[in-house]
């Protein structure tokens, strides 16, 4: 592997652990009596945390099959987080102005791991 493709898998490693405290910490900060909060909140902290989880395991691939496909299963667990967050917004639970930046972390980490899955199905 190249020293920019380490350093990229390192960044994405890194963040995929910090998206995952996020959701930890705000799965913590939703309302304890509201029962939709935490229904919503407990599918929510499983699949936020399973972005990460299922990225290491990418990283210790045997393949490149099996690299893409554990990509392939990161990206869904973050679209899950994301209809989660969108619930989450939709249903007044959170405002959309406190969920935007971790939306957002949700985004740009979809659109690495995308590129990551892209570039070892072309090789």
């Amino acid at each position: 592997m190249s020293e920019a493709g380490g350093e990229k898998n390192r960044d994405l490693a890194v963040r995929t652990k910090a998206f995952a405290v996020r959701v930890i910490r705000l799965y913590a900060a939703l309302p304890k009596t509201d029962a939709a909060a935490q229904v919503i909140g407990k599918q929510l902290l499983r699949s936020g945390t399973s972005v990460g989880a299922q990225y290491r395991e990418a990283a210790r691939a045997r393949s490149r099959a099996e690299f893409v496909s554990k990509i392939e299963s990161c990206l869904q667990e973050i679209e899950e987080t994301r209809y989660w967050f969108e619930l989450l917004v939709e249903v007044e639970i959170i405002p959309e102005k406190r969920m935007k930046a971790l939306a957002d972390e949700a985004s740009e980490i979809t659109a690495m791991l995308t590129a990551s899955a892209r570039t070892s199905k072309a090789k």
